[in-house]
């Protein structure tokens, strides 16, 4: 079992940038992939940045490429979505999730889920 704690979201401007942070507990985070999802009311979850176990693989939306970076320190079990340059479309309820070390999560087979927090972009 893995529990996922999010921190860092907020309301922001326009432009501005934020860094969410995933905290894990339980096993070993490093063995897992890991990924960022976002969802707006009426809509799916979707994935906007996820790694594989190693980071060899790696996957970012169309939406937040270039602007959005995830990165890991397994040694602190911790997992961060760098976002910069962020619109008001960027507005979410922002979910880490962690699952099959060796693939791209996908939103219907995630086995481990943040309860989400919520970032706010106001143009």
């Amino acid at each position: 079992q893995v529990q996922l704690e999010e921190s860092g979201g907020g309301l922001v401007q326009a432009g501005d940038s934020l860094r969410l942070s995933c905290v894990a507990s339980g096993r070993t985070f490093g063995s897992y992939a890991v990924g960022w999802f976002r969802q707006t009311p009426g809509k799916e979850r979707e994935l906007v940045a996820g790694a594989n176990w190693s980071g060899s693989t790696t996957y970012y939306s169309d939406s937040v490429k270039g602007r959005f970076t995830l990165s890991r320190d397994n040694a602190q079990n911790t997992v961060y979505l760098q976002m910069n340059s962020l619109k008001p479309e960027d507005t979410a309820v922002y979910y880490c999730a962690a699952g099959n070390p060796d693939n791209i999560l996908l939103p219907t087979t995630v086995p481990y889920w943040g309860r989400g927090i919520q970032v706010t972009v106001s143009s």
